[in-house]
């Protein structure tokens, strides 16, 4: 369950929003202790209160709670759950209208209160977004709702965003499909090799991140149908140094199947080309011939040959350009520079 809070000004605007939705047959009132009526009318009722505090500018408490597409709750159950909830967040003496709405595919009201108690207290707006998230934590396990968040620290809990994608499109959230399956995969596998054979088995491919130096495995990451995430993503119980605390893992014995796992969840089995699953690919010359090969027609003429035995095959060099001259001057020239090297070295350079 989502709580959506607003603190306003306005009683008239919220209130003539959910009057329309009365109006266009889509909205009603399930739970009230004030008088329904025009907008206009009950915006008079809860000025009448608010004037206790006439400084304050931010009155109205505007929250919706919406249910996931797989819960249902009637009338009674969802106004019940709506007085729980005001009570929590210490609304316990203080105007307020509920209405259900049913414009959308899963259920919702709004709760319209008055942050004036009755007796002139104020309700604190302080963190409030945050002691709602708990106290729907609560009514969610009260009630038997999806618990849609957590308060386990070992687990990561869902954004407002994740959230509000769950209820757009129904679907159970990855990160909540891989907490229970990855979760059980951890409780079940006695071995590295049992882990990621319950992992592929659920449609989970791992992924290994492997330092290039010391070919440890630094952590892990998790594809289900193409979402990614980081076992640290998921709560401190998913980071692989957690897994490897409750499996048995030993560097050197996993290391071929942790490298063909790799290789699969990248579309290539790399589990036999070693340096920690990097392959080597020979990169293509300009001449079009593949470092690594030799081509006898794309060689210069001037290569030095291969030696066999106390001889050499192939030419010393371009044979149109040998001649004993060449060679003496590329001998005198060694001379000089050896000359010269003997020259520094004496004068201490």
């Amino acid at each position: 369950m989502i709580g959506k809070i607003t603190i306003g000004k306005d009683f008239y605007r919220v209130l003539a929003y959910n009057e329309k939705k009365v109006n266009e047959g889509v909205g009603y009132v399930i739970d009230s202790n004030i008088e329904q009526s025009t907008a206009v009318n009950m915006t008079q009722e809860f000025n009448l209160i608010r004037q206790l505090r006439p400084g304050l500018g931010n009155a109205v408490f505007h929250v919706s709670l919406n249910l996931p597409y797989s819960d249902q709750l009637d009338d009674k159950e969802f106004a019940s759950l709506g007085c729980d909830y005001l009570m929590k967040m210490g609304f316990d003496n203080n105007q307020f209208i509920m209405y259900r709405h049913t414009d959308t595919e899963h259920e919702h009201i709004h709760i319209v209160a008055n942050r004036v108690r009755y007796s002139g207290r104020l309700v604190s707006d302080s963190n409030i977004k945050r002691r709602s998230r708990e106290v729907l934590n609560d009514l969610e396990r009260k009630y038997g709702l999806t618990q849609i968040l957590v308060k386990n620290g070992t687990k990561k809990s869902l954004s407002q965003k994740e959230i509000e994608k769950t209820l757009r499109t129904g679907n159970l959230p990855i990160k909540l499909i891989l907490q229970d399956k990855i979760g059980l995969a951890i409780e079940k596998a006695s071995n590295t090799a049992e882990f990621i054979l319950m992992l592929e088995s659920n449609g989970i491919s791992p992924r290994f991140n492997i330092s290039k130096t010391t070919g440890r495995v630094s952590g892990i990451s998790f594809n289900h149908q193409g979402v990614v995430y980081k076992g640290s993503t998921l709560g401190k119980k998913f980071s692989w140094n957690s897994i490897v605390k409750q499996i048995d893992y030993g560097q050197d014995r996993d290391r071929s199947v942790i490298l063909s796992t790799n290789g699969k969840e990248r579309g290539t089995d790399r589990a036999n080309e070693g340096n920690h699953g990097t392959a080597i690919k020979p990169e293509p010359r300009s001449e079009g011939v593949t470092k690594g090969t030799e081509d006898p027609d794309q060689q210069s003429k001037g290569h030095v040959g291969k030696i066999e035995g106390n001889g050499m095959t192939g030419p010393l060099v371009n044979e149109t350009d040998w001649t004993p001259f060449k060679l003496e001057l590329s001998d005198h020239g060694a001379r000089k520079k050896s000359k010269r090297k003997k020259k520094r070295k004496g004068l201490g350079l």
